[in-house]
């Protein structure tokens, strides 16, 4: 019986067109003793070098291929008529040809799929080995087309294009008539032309049983349902891997068609093996090389940073230059410099460092990183180790609105052939198959729902892991027969790449043009877009390119725009500059008032930062560590150490030393590293190698390290039973420990972000908020920190907005925050800023009138609906009532588009008159009832996400929460199991089943002060379940309850049916509000209170004072009820000068704000 090898095959990366997947066709073909197999997917190559790998390793002989799209007629010819035509690499130069092909199929010929034609096949064809492909090639498709001279003609030219010895005419059997049909016509054809025949069969999975699976990804695809009659699928159920014995029953009759299977596999040969670096060659200064330029940008850098470059700062940057050119990476580092100094010098915010580069005094010298590795003992080997060859890995944190700038110079510098992004895959992960299967099924959203909503939301999640973690899933899955069947169909396709997208850091550099080395594709596998890969980046790695992470990280927009509004507002002051230890920002952290503070403001990172109650910077950087998923189970006995909790004890004063910063305990890789160094002589790369060693746990690895180690430290002088110990501690802590390098680097945009929100709010929640324009649900949550702060939001004004959040001082000197025309709703930055620059134009700066307005814009790129919007809000109000102005834009506007087209026309007088002598008289906003409240509210809501200039809670209790009533602001002052009573309107309705199969909820609901969470179990929600809808106000009685740090009531009670109060408008009273932080220790607290009244009674006047509180993430507001005081500067300097600067301002009073103190 002839041997056989599959030369046609499809993996996932036919994207939802196959099922098979690497590791299951390499097991497959093992157990069908198959040695010869080609990966060929449609189109692209996202599969072969990972393929090619994974074959190779697996001791298969693996060839790499393409089932190409060929057009009919020229690629540059928008027809979607195209065949199938299988193309092999025989060798390496047919391999470069064959990267080259997929590219100019995806970045030339792309209509609907990437293609190429004849004459881009002419020009690319040597060492590549053709067949005529499925049903669907141009010989097969003719044929059944009944167009023989066609179908003849396309043998003719693909024979003369590969020679005859390289073009093979295909058959296959599948069982579908249209092949047999086919086949007939061929066999013929190929006698006749003299052309060789190969049997292929189509794979697409690897047993017969996954067909199914298949037509559900198809059905995933193409949006419809395994029982639509005229949905798309497969003729057959036999593209699976099939062995030699079943190849030979299709086509024993021709057997030359399976031996010639194995006559191309032996043609084809290639090895991809490593062929070394291919960083780009860096152009230096005449006069030097690359290794003496970076010794003198290192030397001139380590000057200013250091003010030395000699003693141990030299001597740090000699061994690391060592190292650096002894590995050949002297380019890479000239290459990170350069983009980062361009980015410095446009002022684009550079992060201080990620990963382990901060541990290398060549970057902190270089300016790439900024964290000084000396003072915080952060070492080299930890980021390039000489004993792991690898290429370095700096990853750069760029402020994300700025990101692309760097990106598009580092695409100039080097050459668009030579750079593009990196692809990544987008797979099914377990809830998406689940919900994907699902509607492939047929089955109802609800039947869907409820299995997928019980799969927890987690990018590690699988089907089989939630079996496991959730017991009512698991419980479905046992007893319904519906829930099982889906479940087992979503397996099979779970984990399975769904679509191709760009890699949202990712970027390679080539010395040659990368389509030497790699395919190319637009992004997303469209016709249009930037350049990306067609492989990810660990293959991109494995073949020696250089990739960077050019990472863009909000909250540095978020500190750059903090550092411009500050610079307006008359604080001038460096980021660089911004200390590291600040007071304020500690208190601020261990307030936890982690809200906009980096990495921190998560539930959890909240609740751990008060735990762990920073008191210095070293603090912040093991925070920085202990959030992490390894470290986070050192936390509790780090924080037991910390507060004395716990003593604090060492096993050796050399560990002492090392271990002193985090409480004797090692949460730092470093930490390790240095241990080994200290203890048992290791070097810092030995040392770093032994941490990568007992990471990842390797038993035999680690016996020898612990040789070497008791060995060594003895060789110092330690005990032999001592040093097992000390090397059994470090083992302990080693598998959870974290790069201290980036942690500090982290820590420093930490203390930036907390210091900035301590010392200037105002500057920087504007700050925060306009880095959220595009974001309306951040721009509401926003805003309630704004609210819970105390801070003041004014309201967007035509006049005084722009499109962003800024910063303004009123008369008496206090600052609030303007609203952003660009975070309204269905408005968009580019038209405001049409209408802000038209405004800029005025000869005041403003418009002075409805009609300024309407002449000033253009309203050929402005709608008229973002005038609309922008009235409902009340940014028109300068002009007029909302009700009358939103009357009036339909003739203002109209009136002004038709004096625009005259003026383009030349139809205007030098006076702006029409040149008919037509009036352009003034015009009157039309006498129109004025917007009620209710619509008003409704507005704001709509466009804004929350009510901006009342509530309508105030039509129920006016400004004041009644007496008796608790608010959302107090909730969290309330002990546990407390009866409270409030109102409240209904903001969101989350239903949830019980096991019980009962119906409960959980609704956010919404007062004068912020938003609350009340939880109605099944038996209150059967009495309230009608009450419960959107916007309700609602009277709520209830225990307080808390759950992980949230603050909820449990409710009794929830009526519409509300009491009648005295609604009573109180016009907002002007305050000086005094920030107090109370330090816990009675005595000291009331000699700060006794000093602040000593100053309030000597400037006696008629503004009240209130007191704000930090009580973890409220501010709790007491008023007083003896003193009220004149406003001065006097007065605000003498209270600073006992509580600090910015502790004291000028504020409208806050509403029911007040309980009171004695004063």
């Amino acid at each position: 019986m002839p041997e056989f090898a599959h030369i046609h095959l499809h993996t996932e990366f036919s994207l939802l067109d196959g099922v098979g997947r690497i590791d299951q066709y390499i097991a497959r073909a093992h157990e069908l003793g198959l040695h010869h197999v080609a990966v060929t997917d449609h189109g692209v190559m996202y599969a072969s070098l990972a393929w090619y790998n994974a074959a190779t390793s697996a001791g298969l002989h693996p060839m790499i291929g393409m089932e190409a799209y060929l057009a009919e007629g020229s690629i540059q010819e928008r027809n979607r008529e195209s065949y199938h035509l299988l193309l092999l690499a025989e060798n390496e130069k047919g391999y470069r040809n064959l990267l080259r092909l997929a590219s100019i199929a995806s970045l030339q010929g792309f209509y609907y799929r990437p293609r190429i034609d004849l004459d881009v096949l002419q020009q690319n064809r040597d060492g590549i080995i053709a067949t005529s492909a499925c049903i669907g090639g141009p010989v097969a498709k003719n044929f059944l087309a009944n167009r023989p001279e066609r179908a003849e003609q396309y043998a003719g030219l693909l024979s003369e294009i590969f020679g005859p010895e390289r073009f093979y005419i295909e058959l296959q059997n599948h069982g579908i008539d249209l092949e047999e049909q086919a086949n007939r016509e061929m066999i013929p054809l190929a006698r006749r032309l003299n052309l060789p025949l190969v049997a292929t069969n189509d794979v697409h999975y690897c047993d017969e049983v996954d067909s199914e699976a298949q037509e559900l990804l198809i059905c995933v695809q193409t949006n419809t349902t395994l029982t639509d009659p005229k949905r798309l699928k497969m003729d057959s159920t036999q593209l699976y891997l099939k062995s030699a014995e079943e190849m030979n029953r299709l086509f024993g009759d021709i057997p030359e068609a399976l031996t010639n299977t194995i006559r191309i596999a032996e043609m084809c040969s290639l090895d991809l093996g490593f062929k070394g670096y291919q960083i780009p060659h860096f152009d230096v200064p005449e006069g030097h090389t690359p290794e003496t330029y970076l010794r003198e940008l290192c030397t001139t850098g380590a000057m200013e940073r250091y003010g030395t470059a000699d003693g141990a700062v030299g001597e740090r940057l000699d061994h690391e230059l060592g190292i650096i050119d002894s590995m050949g990476f002297t380019n890479y580092f000239l290459i990170v410099w350069d983009f980062v100094r361009f980015a410095r010098e446009r002022g684009i915010l550079v992060g201080p460092g990620r990963g382990s580069a901060a541990g290398s005094v060549v970057t902190y010298s270089l300016n790439i990183t900024g964290l000084d590795p000396l003072k915080y003992d952060l070492f080299f080997e930890r980021f390039l180790n000489p004993s792991r060859v690898s290429m370095p890995d700096i990853d750069i944190d760029f402020a994300d609105d700025r990101r692309d700038e760097v990106i598009d110079y580092v695409v100039q510098k080097y050459g668009d052939d030579r750079v593009a992004q990196i692809i990544t895959f987008g797979t099914l992960k377990a809830k998406a198959a689940v919900r994907d299967v699902g509607r492939a099924m047929g089955l109802g959203f609800g039947d869907t729902d409820r299995v997928a909503r019980l799969i927890p939301t987690d990018p590690k999640m699988t089907i089989d892991l939630a079996l496991t973690q959730v017991p009512d899933l698991g419980s479905l899955y046992e007893t319904d027969t519906s829930v099982r069947e889906l479940i087992d169909s979503a397996r099979k396709v779970e984990g399975h790449a769904r679509h191709s997208s760009t890699h949202a850091a990712g970027v390679v550099i080539s010395r040659d043009p990368l389509v030497q080395h790699v395919p190319l594709q637009r992004a997303g596998g469209k016709s249009e877009g930037d350049v990306t890969t067609q492989w990810t980046q660990e293959h991109l790695e494995n073949l020696g390119l250089l990739k960077m992470d050019f990472l863009g990280l909000k909250t540095l927009t978020v500190l750059g725009k903090c550092a411009d509004l500050m610079r307006q507002s008359g604080h001038d002051i460096s980021l660089d500059d911004i200390p590291l230890d600040d007071p304020k920002a500690l208190q601020l952290l261990r307030n936890g008032e982690t809200f906009g503070i980096f990495q921190l403001e998560g539930g959890m990172t909240r609740r751990m930062t008060i735990d762990v109650a920073p008191t210095g910077f070293d603090d912040l950087i093991a925070l920085m560590a202990l959030i992490r998923p390894g470290p986070l189970v050192l936390a509790p006995d780090f924080i037991a150490r910390k507060h004395g909790r716990v003593p604090v004890e060492y096993i050796h004063p050399k560990v002492e030393r090392i271990l002193e910063e985090s409480y004797g305990i090692a949460i730092y890789q470093e930490q390790v590293m240095q241990i080994a160094n200290v203890v048992a002589g290791f070097s810092m790369a030995e040392g770093d190698g032994l941490r990568k060693v007992m990471a990842k746990k390797l038993p035999e690895e680690m016996a020898t390290y612990e040789s070497r180690f008791v060995q060594g430290a003895v060789e110092h002088g330690t005990d032999p039973a001592l040093a097992k110990r000390i090397f059994e501690m470090i083992e302990r802590f080693a598998g959870y420990g974290f790069p201290k390098a980036h942690s500090a680097a982290y820590a420093v945009i930490a203390a930036q972000t907390a210091y900035l929100k301590a010392n200037f709010p105002v500057q920087f929640m504007a700050a925060l908020m306009s880095s959220d324009l595009n974001n309306s649900e951040k721009i509401v949550v926003n805003v309630s920190e704004c609210r819970r702060a105390g801070l003041r939001l004014l309201p967007p004004d035509i006049n005084a907005s722009t499109s962003e959040f800024t910063v303004e001082r009123d008369a008496q000197g206090v600052e609030s925050i303007r609203f952003g025309l660009g975070a309204i709703r269905n408005v968009g930055v580019g038209p405001v800023e049409q209408v802000v620059r038209a405004r800029g134009d005025q000869p005041t700066g403003q418009y002075a009138s409805f009609d300024a307005f309407c002449e000033g814009v253009n309203w050929s790129k402005v709608g008229k609906r973002v005038a609309e919007n922008l009235t409902k809000v009340g940014a028109l109000e300068p002009f007029g009532e909302r009700a009358a102005v939103l009357k009036a834009l339909e003739s203002g506007i109209g009136a002004a588009q038709q004096r625009q087209k005259a003026a383009e026309r030349g139809q205007m007088d030098l006076f702006g008159a029409a040149a008919d002598g037509s009036a352009t008289a003034p015009s009157k906003l039309p006498d129109v009832p004025a917007a009620d409240s209710r619509e008003r509210l409704a507005w704001e809501k709509e466009l804004l996400g929350f009510y901006l200039s009342a509530h309508p809670l105030t039509d129920v209790v006016g400004d004041r929460i009644p007496v008796g009533y608790v608010q959302s602001a107090e909730l969290a002052e309330r002990p546990v199991n407390e009866r409270v009573r409030t109102i409240a309107m209904v903001v969101d309705i989350r239903r949830i089943t019980t096991r019980q199969a009962r119906s409960m909820a959980i609704v956010t609901m919404e007062d004068l002060t912020g938003t609350m969470e009340v939880v109605v179990f099944p038996d209150t929600f059967d009495r309230v379940k009608d009450d419960l809808v959107a916007d309700a106000i609602l009277e709520i009685t209830g225990k307080v309850d808390r759950r992980n740090d949230d603050v909820q009531i449990i409710a009794d009670t929830l009526s519409r049916d509300l009491p009648q109060f005295d609604v009573v408008q109180v016009e907002p009273e002007r305050a000086v509000s005094v920030k107090l932080e109370i330090s816990g220790n009675l005595w000291d607290d009331i000699s700060l209170m006794q000093q602040i009244d000593n100053v309030l009674k000597e400037h006696e006047g008629p503004l009240a004072v209130e007191l704000r509180i930090p009580r973890g993430t409220r501010v709790a507001r007491l008023r007083s009820r003896s003193r009220r005081v004149e406003w001065s500067d006097e007065l605000k300097q003498e209270l600073e000068a006992v509580l600090g600067n910015h502790a004291v301002e000028l504020v409208t009073a806050a509403a029911g704000a007040s309980q009171s103190f004695a004063a």
